[in-house]
């Protein structure tokens, strides 16, 4: 098999790393809640007004519209997200933050820093600040 570059090699071990972080927050999270749900849940409540329009949502998280809209649609059924519609453009629709998902992603937050702690202690934060130049190299979603 050909050997691939350092590079490339990055990306892998960046991906299962991925994969290990998201299986340990799914293992742990109250209330079912998954590592990817409690992502979307927190960019809502970032939001002014706690809403997106569902293409910045999907770009934020780094998924497809259609990506985004898949995850939402059992979030909406369990009353974390609801649709509202602009009231300036018709086409224009948001995802907000029900009461039922502000409820949990407070309450899981909390959880979620505990497990945050156990995966990167703070004794090894230091050794992050190589790490986050290498990703403020990138352009992402740009390959030249």
């Amino acid at each position: 098999m050909k050997q691939i570059n350092n590079q490339l090699k990055f990306f892998i071990i960046l991906a299962e790393a991925y994969a290990k972080i998201a299986q340990t927050f799914d293992k742990h999270l109250l209330g079912g809640l998954g590592f990817n749900d409690l992502i979307i849940l927190y960019h809502l409540g970032q939001a002014p007004d706690e809403k997106m329009r569902r293409i910045d949502l999907a770009e934020k998280v780094g998924l497809t519209p259609s990506g985004v809209t898949r995850m939402l649609l059992p979030m909406e059924k369990l009353g974390m997200v609801k649709r509202e519609a602009s009231e300036l453009d018709a086409r224009v629709s948001y995802v907000k933050l029900a009461p039922g998902g502000k409820r949990l992603l407070t309450e899981t937050l909390e959880e979620a820093e505990f497990v945050s702690e156990e995966l990167l202690p703070s004794t090894k934060l230091g050794k992050m600040k190589d790490v986050s130049e290498i990703f403020s190299l990138f352009s992402f979603g740009k390959i030249n």
